[in-house]
């Protein structure tokens, strides 16, 4: 073999490593942004835990597997409408029993969860579940959980529990599916009564003051 052939025969294989280091990095660059946007908030947050993006993402790609052996399924639409409709009541209570009212949210969400298909033991798992899917809406159940452990030992404020409802309130639309046309009860403010969309009914109280 000549030195010529030597030569391109050089070229060529540093030109293939080339585009297979290339199509590695953009592969890489495909998957982590499939991961960011399935995921949203919680990969940041998983990032922040990890301290390391390889195991981070080690860590989605395990929940998107074990929650692809789940059966998680869609509510049929008579169980959307009865869940609608328990929500509402739970919502009215919320003027006269707020903290009761928080709790009963904590548990109809839960309740969704289960008969969604998902597994309702531990808390944690559930959040992890519910990342595959619901990573927008994931802090606020955390925070909404949060809340509820501290309302039924009578330290949360009056405020903290409306929040609590609104955060409960964007998971449950969620598991839900499409939220109904016709609820528009469900969209109001848990204290009000009013509609979110309204101009300025987040920041009237309960008295409409």
């Amino acid at each position: 073999m000549t030195t010529e052939t030597l030569i391109w025969v050089a070229v060529v294989v540093v030109v293939v490593a080339a585009i297979a280091v290339v199509a590695y990095l953009a592969l890489r660059h495909q998957r982590r942004g499939r991961l960011r946007e399935r995921f949203g908030p919680e990969y940041e947050r998983t990032l922040a835990e990890q301290k390391n993006t390889g195991a981070a993402e080690q860590e989605l790609r395990a929940r998107e597997e074990r929650v692809a052996e789940l059966d998680i399924r869609p509510l049929t639409p008579e169980s959307r409408r009865t869940y609608a409709e328990r929500w509402t009541e739970v919502q009215k209570r919320f003027v006269d029993a707020p903290g009761f009212a928080v709790t009963e949210a904590d548990q109809l969400v839960t309740g969704v969860m289960a008969e969604r298909g998902y597994p309702i033991e531990d808390f944690e798992q559930r959040v992890s579940d519910l990342s595959v899917g619901h990573g927008d809406t994931l802090d606020q159940y955390r925070q909404a959980h949060e809340i509820s452990g501290r309302a039924a030992a009578k330290k949360a404020s009056t405020e903290e529990l409306r929040q609590a409802m609104r955060h409960y309130r964007s998971l449950f639309e969620e598991l839900l599916g499409e939220s109904p046309a016709s609820d528009r009860a469900a969209r109001r403010d848990p204290a009000t009564g009013r509609d979110d969309h309204d101009e300025g009914s987040s920041r009237r109280d309960p008295g409409g003051r």
